[in-house]
C-alpha cells in the first residue's frame, strides 16, 4: 500500500487535504477515490489508515482511517555528522542513511571539503535532502523522517558540541588512528544499566569526514571536544561508503 508523509496533525475520521508534496505523488500513481493509502506524520510510532475521497488537479483530500501502532526505529538513537561528499553522493548518503534509520544528519564544511554551501544555496539543499529523506521514509516504512540540520562549518559545530548545545552523550569519531577501536565494542559501551531496570541505549553521534578524510588537525579538534575514535578496519573506503558501513554497524541488529 502506497505510504506518504502528511506532517499534519492526524486523527481518526478527519477529512483533510494532503500537503502538495503528497498529494503531487499520488497524482504521479494515478489513485483514484475509494483507493487506500497509508498515512504518516513524523510524530507517533505508528501510522494511519486512509482513503482517498476526492481528486482535484492540485489537490488531493482523503480520509483518515484506523491508527496502527508500528514501530520500525532502531532502539539505538544515531545523529550523523559528516563531511558532505560531492555531486550526487550526498544525496545518495541521505538516502541510504534514512533507510538505515538514523535520527539526524548534520551536512559539514570542513578543510578537505569539495562541496562547499552558503546562504540561500546552503538553505535549498538541506531543503532538496529533507525531500530525500522523505521518499526514502515513505518507501522503507520508516515514521520518523530525519532531521536534517542547516549546513556548518566543522569548527562551528564543535564549538557547539563543547557548549552542550548538541544532545548527544557519546561521539564516535571514524579514524584510521592506531588507538581507534571497533565501532560495535565502542558503541557496547554506550549502553546504561541500571538495578532493576532494562538497559538504556545512550544517543551516539557519528563524525565522519569527506572525501580525504578529516585532517589532522581537525582530529585532535573532535578529540578533545570529546569523541572517541573508531574504525571499520584495515581498508580505505569511500566517504559516503563509510559513513554507510558505520551506521549498519551501529543500527543494524547482528
Amino acid at each position: 500500500m502506497p505510504r506518504f508523509y502528511c506532517p499534519t496533525p492526524l486523527a481518526p475520521g478527519a477529512l483533510l487535504d494532503l500537503p502538495a508534496g503528497a498529494a503531487r505523488h499520488v497524482q504521479v500513481l494515478r489513485l483514484q477515490p475509494g483507493e487506500p493509502i497509508t498515512l504518516f506524520n513524523g510524530e507517533t510510532s505508528g501510522e494511519f489508515n486512509a482513503t482517498v475521497t476526492q481528486m482535484g488537479r492540485s489537490n488531493v483530500q482523503v480520509l483518515v482511517g484506523d491508527f496502527v501502532a508500528t514501530q520500525r526505529e532502531p532502539a539505538l538513537r544515531v545523529a550523523l555528522a559528516v563531511g558532505m561528499p560531492a555531486n550526487d553522493r550526498m544525496d545518495w548518503l541521505v538516502e541510504k542513511a534514512t533507510e538505515l534509520g538514523v535520527a539526524s544528519i548534520q551536512p559539514l564544511m570542513t578543510e578537505r571539503s569539495v562541496l562547499r554551501l552558503s546562504g540561500e544555496r546552503a538553505e535549498k539543499k538541506v531543503a532538496h535532502w529533507h525531500s530525500v529523506a522523505v521518499a526514502a521514509c515513505e518507501q522503507c516504512g520508516g515514521n520518523r523522517v530525519p532531521l536534517i540540520h542547516p549546513v556548518m562549518t566543522l569548527t562551528l559545530w564543535l564549538n557547539n558540541w563543547r557548549a552542550g548545545g548538541i544532545d548527544a552523550p557519546t561521539g564516535l569519531l571514524l579514524s584510521l588512528r592506531e588507538d581507534a577501536q571497533g565501532v560495535r565494542q565502542a558503541v557496547s559501551q554506550t549502553t546504561l544499566t541500571t538495578p532493576g531496570q532494562a538497559a538504556i541505549n545512550r544517543p551516539v553521534t557519528f563524525l565522519s569526514g569527506p572525501e580525504g578524510g578529516l585532517s589532522p588537525v581537525e582530529e585532535d579538534a573532535a578529540l578533545a571536544a570529546g569523541f572517541q575514535p573508531v574504525t571499520l578496519g584495515p581498508r580505505v573506503l569511500r566517504a559516503e561508503t563509510a559513513a554507510l558501513a558505520a551506521l549498519t554497524a551501529l543500527l543494524v541488529p547482528l
